[in-house]
């Protein structure tokens, strides 16, 4: 068992197409991170990430996706069948990974560190379904988390504002 991570650039992930990797790459950026499905009453909101990642990427700004069974099994696919899902009907381009369990003993640990290190009102315990959003700043620092029916558009207030330097309470 690897020791518990530093920061959250520290954590190992695989990409979608399975390159081991951490999110150290992303050191500096705003980030958006969502547990997603392909096949969830929530997946048209694969659209609204995209809007989001395309329109601020060029900010410092990444949407990073990762697929999830975990919930009514509402991810089935193999990697490369969620990525060509992906691409196909919501056209993303934003980094997409491996799947992961985001709850539970098998929880990833970018997952458990997720959880463990978002600061009150916003650390509401595991996650309850696909599409669960956290929102980290330039410094690796969750800011908030947001319940899976809130809309990408909802959060482009709170992305407007720490992509602008503002201070990271929201």
């Amino acid at each position: 068992m690897s020791l518990e991570p530093k920061g959250i650039y520290d954590i190992e992930v695989r990409t979608i197409t399975g390159e081991a990797t951490t999110l150290a790459a992303y050191r500096g950026q705003v980030l958006l991170i969502v547990n997603t499905a392909s096949a969830c009453g929530l997946t048209p909101h694969f659209a609204g990430l995209q809007h989001l990642y395309s329109e601020y990427k060029n900010q410092g700004f990444s949407v990073l996706g990762f697929p999830c069974n975990q919930f009514a099994q509402q991810e089935p696919g193999t990697e490369a069948e969620i990525k060509a899902f992906c691409e196909m009907n919501y056209q993303v381009t934003f980094p997409l990974f491996a799947k992961i369990d985001v709850n539970g003993e098998q929880a990833h640990p970018l997952y458990r560190y997720l959880r463990e290190h978002t600061p009150d009102p916003y650390d509401t315990g595991d996650i309850e379904w696909n599409f669960v959003k956290f929102l980290v700043d330039r410094e690796g620092a969750i800011v908030k988390r947001y319940g899976a029916r809130t809309e990408p558009a909802e959060i482009e207030p709170d992305l407007r504002t720490l992509l602008s330097g503002s201070p990271a309470s929201l």
